[in-house]
């Protein structure tokens, strides 16, 4: 059965057109301040990793680390600078689709069916979530994959809040921008949709080689999946839900296991 595309995959701009250049810089200067940066600087961090004496999986790539080790109070405070100057680029992105004269909503990005989207953004979570470890795990074991510690923050009161906090910035800047966003601007330019697909899982791919072969391969995987049910539901909400239910899963599961299961990797 084929399946209409949503709104966003058809307004592609006439070619040579002063609106469809200007979109191509704005996605450029867009990416250059968000997750293609990140890109690059894993793709710097994983080069490092390899060129040290230690095999991978003797190498830690810590996330949410503590930033102001044995003071709490500052450490907070850092962490919840990081999470609000995360969120930044996509009110960029919100405030350029204003100016085009939609909005996120566009994307759909918003809670007019929160529990619709809320349903489908968990049965996503469940299937990707237990393959995602399991490749992990074994990416690990091959000498492939860095040991990848999701928590580094003490053990205070604040710590699960910020975890949380953490994977919903995540899962918003990633999807909104990933999906919706880069989705939307390489069709007005004019992309088919399957080099739309290539572009999208690579650069999600891209940002989590730092973590090894395992992040790259596994996420370029899970770009693909999320492009195809964004491609159908044209909404972003339900990725963005389940992006984030997975990684609560992963930054609080560990919080919690480490050191208490012998399966879960620490160092």
């Amino acid at each position: 059965m084929m399946i209409a595309p949503p709104a966003q995959l058809e307004n592609a701009l006439p070619p040579g057109s002063r609106e469809r250049r200007l979109f191509g810089f704005e996605l450029l200067v867009v990416l250059g301040l968000s997750l293609g940066a990140s890109g690059v600087f894993a793709a710097i961090s994983f080069a490092d990793s390899l060129t040290q004496h230690a095999a991978l999986t003797h190498q830690v790539a810590s996330l949410n680390a503590s930033a102001a080790p044995g003071r709490p109070w500052i450490d907070l405070a850092y962490q919840l600078y990081y999470i609000a100057r995360g969120v930044m680029p996509v009110c960029l992105v919100a405030y350029l689709l204003v100016r085009e004269g939609t909005g996120l909503r566009m994307l759909g990005f918003d809670f007019h069916r929160p529990m619709g989207d809320l349903a489908r953004g968990a049965a996503v979570a469940a299937a990707i979530g237990g393959s995602g470890l399991a490749l992990y795990l074994g990416s690990r074991a091959a000498g492939f994959n860095l040991t990848v510690v999701p928590s580094g923050l003490p053990d205070v009161w604040w710590r699960i809040p910020v975890l949380v906090l953490s994977a919903w910035q995540n899962a918003v800047l990633e999807e909104v921008i990933v999906v919706g966003y880069l989705v939307r601007r390489l069709a007005q330019r004019g992309w088919q949709w399957p080099a739309i697909v290539v572009a999208s899982s690579v650069l999600r791919g891209s940002y989590h080689l730092y973590q090894g072969v395992g992040g790259l391969v596994g996420n370029m995987v899970m770009g693909v999946v999320f492009c195809l049910l964004y491609r159908r539901w044209g909404r972003v909400m339900p990725l963005a839900m389940a992006h984030a239910l997975i990684d609560t899963t992963a930054f609080v599961g560990y919080a919690l296991l480490a050191g208490h299961v012998s399966w879960l990797p620490t160092h």
